[in-house]
């Protein structure tokens, strides 16, 4: 492989005006394609087949002309202080604006709060239900735009006028704190080359492949229901390590040309070398992010296979853009210097810089630092004990948003509950008495615990199926929430033997806890496939049993910290206010599998980037303890730049207005940061220098079974291409090409 490299950086930085624009015609018409047939990106968190899943679609199917089991909305009113929402003139401005929410495009009916009894105790707050004859993801802009200018004449006069619910969600915009983390990039980027054209190259590229690959992500949405999250943990990632993979080639050749190569031979070798060991690592990735697949569930496998998409992207880029690219800065790689960092450039030349030495520090006391590592990462793991899975609600919203105001308003007039009601789905079909079956129903779920207020059952036409709406005492979020749920639940059989009739719970909150339990159930499969195939991967590219499993209990490591990390900020709100956390509640449902996947992919990036120049030396017969100190100074000053840039490109979503990406920045984040410099650059090294040659052990028997990659790039040197270079071979260009 690495020879095949070499010879594709050759190419590229001879054909560099073909390669360039290649990537540039691509950007061109897949910008087309999404701009002609992209849609908005608001597929439902909900996973087929689950209990609350399934009784949602059989409302739809027995409530046809009601709009049971479509998108809801509710407007909620509270009057001015001192007023109440009965007063004449104030139930004039609240039936003004309900009359102009029933006539907005797409709804099918608006509750009268008046006749719902849904106005407050002290008369201050009402709210009405707007229920729509589509699904979420089918509300169109202009009807939910519509909604919310029904406030604008009753706000005037001192109404106080909130919407809330699934469809008033629209699509998170993008926010201007998410660039803090590019501008760190530049920077770091600046300090490692010491040029700001060097610094440039990396960001360029990563954002032209950015660009090319969110590009075919909108363009697929034609023909793919994405969720709001899937573009931005897509844009997250590819950032990300299209950065770092641009970073660890250019390094490379920053490196050589200083030792007198020329620059087409020194971009072909980069790519033969460094470009190896991004094609691994991109892999590791890739499958950990194609493997959230596994789990049967839809939008968990779609924002996994756009996130590995844009992983792929970032590796092509790389491995053709990157050179291309080196050939139009030729000799001038090191051209525009960064002011005061000329001497600095100098010095890392001539004498060991701070990452050798830490490397040799390591390897003389490698049993203390290993034992302070570990336990130190126990310590930040104990939170994780606590941690609790749920669905994020618009309590967890912005303050300023209409949604956070809408729940605080309803749990101000009427409980916390009123956030989170479930409904109860009696089908009566086979029941000798449907109307008694569905008043035991009622019964029965009034005597439980927790219980506000249980609505009499609401029948469809044919007189076979109820609707039953349960008011808890707990919010949606809260531990006392989801025990209703599964006492509701324990009642069945019971209820289904004496009445005849089947009951299920849905709604918003169940289908929550509904998707936490099957999340949590696809967890022990989802780490099977995809640590098992990560270890196989990493087995054929160190030719090694050890290494591969200590990078795999390195990551479990870094994973229980950062779980650790989230609950003590997420949950337990230490640090919430400087990151903005508005209200802490359990951590998402999806975030610990996706956040397996991510951190995995990431964690190997470093792994197989400072390993694979540990065997590198190994291979070229330097000692044990040697060989772990090249690998440091060949490879620590670039990895802990690239871990400064993808994590500081991460930190920057955190700042954003959205909940979700908010938790995944701060996780990728800080289990980035921790596994870089915790796991891989001080516990890699402790352990390596315990093992010695015993790391690179493999059986004779798998040796022969494993293909040799030669990730170290050892056969460029055996196969004399550089002699070919020198010799301008044209047969290079044409084996690739082949």
């Amino acid at each position: 492989m690495a020879r095949y490299l070499y010879r594709l950086g050759r190419l590229a930085f001879r054909r560099k005006k073909s390669f360039v624009g290649a990537w540039v015609l691509l950007l061109v018409v897949l910008s087309g394609l999404a701009g002609a047939f992209s849609r908005n990106s608001d597929a439902q968190l909900t996973i087929p087949g689950v209990e609350s899943v399934t009784a949602m679609e059989l409302l739809q199917e027995r409530f046809p002309d009601g709009g049971a089991g479509g998108a809801e909305a509710r407007v909620v009113l509270a009057a001015p202080q001192g007023e109440r929402v009965t007063d004449p003139a104030v139930r004039a401005q609240v039936t003004a604006v309900l009359d102009a929410a029933a006539s907005a495009q797409q709804v099918v009916a608006v509750t009268d709060p008046y006749q719902a009894q849904a106005v407050s105790q002290d008369g201050r707050v009402a709210y009405a239900t707007v229920t729509y004859g589509v699904q979420p993801d089918e509300i169109t802009d202009t009807a939910r735009e519509q909604l919310l200018a029904t406030a604008e004449p009753a706000r005037s006069e001192g109404l106080e006028v909130e919407f809330g619910g699934e469809a008033t969600q629209a699509v998170p915009g993008q926010s201007a704190a998410e660039a803090i983390g590019v501008l760190v990039a530049l920077l770091v980027l600046a300090v490692t080359f010491g040029s700001l054209l060097a610094a440039g190259l990396p960001l360029l590229t990563a954002l032209l492949g950015v660009a090319v690959g969110m590009a075919g992500t909108f363009a697929l949405s034609a023909v793919v229901d994405l969720t709001s999250t899937a573009p931005t943990l897509g844009l997250m990632i590819g950032l990300a390590v299209g950065i770092d993979y641009a970073l660890f080639i250019a390094s490379r050749h920053k490196q050589q040309l200083a030792e007198g190569m020329s620059p087409e031979e020194s971009t072909g070798r980069a790519v033969g070398t460094a470009g190896s060991a991004v094609v691994f690592a991109g892999a590791t990735v890739m499958i950990a992010l194609a493997g959230l697949s596994v789990v049967g569930i839809p939008f968990l496998s779609t924002m996994g296979l756009v996130a590995a998409a844009m992983v792929g992207v970032a590796v092509l880029v790389s491995l053709t853009l990157v050179p291309a690219m080196l050939g139009f800065a030729g000799a001038g790689f090191n051209r525009w210097p960064v002011p005061g960092l000329r001497k600095r450039q100098a010095r890392l030349e001539t004498r060991d810089g701070f990452g050798t030495r830490w490397a040799r520090g390591i390897t003389r006391r490698p049993l203390p630092v290993l034992l302070a590592s570990v336990i130190g990462l126990g310590v930040v793991a104990v939170p994780a004990l606590d941690l609790r899975l749920g669905m994020g609600d618009e309590g967890n919203l912005a303050a300023e948003t209409t949604q956070r105001k809408a729940y605080d308003l309803l749990s101000e007039g009427f409980g916390p509950g009123f956030n989170g009601p479930l409904t109860v789905v009696v089908d009566a079909a086979s029941a000798p008495d449907p109307r008694a079956a569905v008043a035991q129903a009622v019964t029965t779920v009034r005597e439980l615990p927790d219980v506000v207020n249980v609505t009499d059952g609401v029948f469809n036409a044919a007189g076979t199926t109820a609707i039953v709406t349960v008011i808890p005492n707990g919010g949606p979020s809260e531990q006392s929430t989801n025990d209703l749920v599964e006492a509701i639940r324990d009642d069945r059989p019971a209820l289904e033997r004496a009445t005849g009739a089947e009951v299920y719970v849905t709604g918003n909150t169940a289908i929550g806890i509904d998707v936490s339990a099957k999340l949590l159930g696809a967890l022990p499969v989802f780490l099977a496939v995809v640590v098992g195939l990560a270890l196989l991967l990493l087995a054929v590219a160190f030719r090694s049993v050890l290494v591969p499993l200590k990078a795999t209990l390195g990551f479990l490591l870094s994973l229980a910290s950062t779980f650790g990390a989230l609950v003590a900020v997420f949950q337990w709100g230490w640090l919430a206010e400087p990151i903005g956390v508005q209200q802490t509640g359990p951590i998402l449902s999806f975030l610990p599998i996706l956040l397996i996947g991510l951190l995995f992919g990431l964690a190997m990036d470093y792994e197989v980037f400072l390993v694979s120049r540990m065997r590198e030396d190994h291979v070229h017969g330097a000692a044990p303890d040697e060989s772990v100190v090249g690998g440091f100074r060949h490879g620590a000053r670039v990895v802990t730049a690239a871990a400064l840039i993808m994590a500081s490109v991460f930190a920057g979503f955190v700042f954003g207005h959205d909940a979700t990406i908010k938790s995944i920045g701060f996780a990728l984040a800080f289990g980035v940061a921790v596994d870089a410099f915790v796991v891989r650059m001080t516990i890699v090294p402790a352990v390596m220098a315990l093992l010695g040659t015993r790391a690179w052990w493999l059986p004779r028997w798998l040796d022969r079974l494993l293909p040799n990659v030669d990730i170290e790039g050892a056969g460029l040197e055996r196969h004399g291409l550089r002699q070919a270079a020198e010799r301008d071979d044209p047969r290079d260009e044409e084996l690739v090409l082949r």
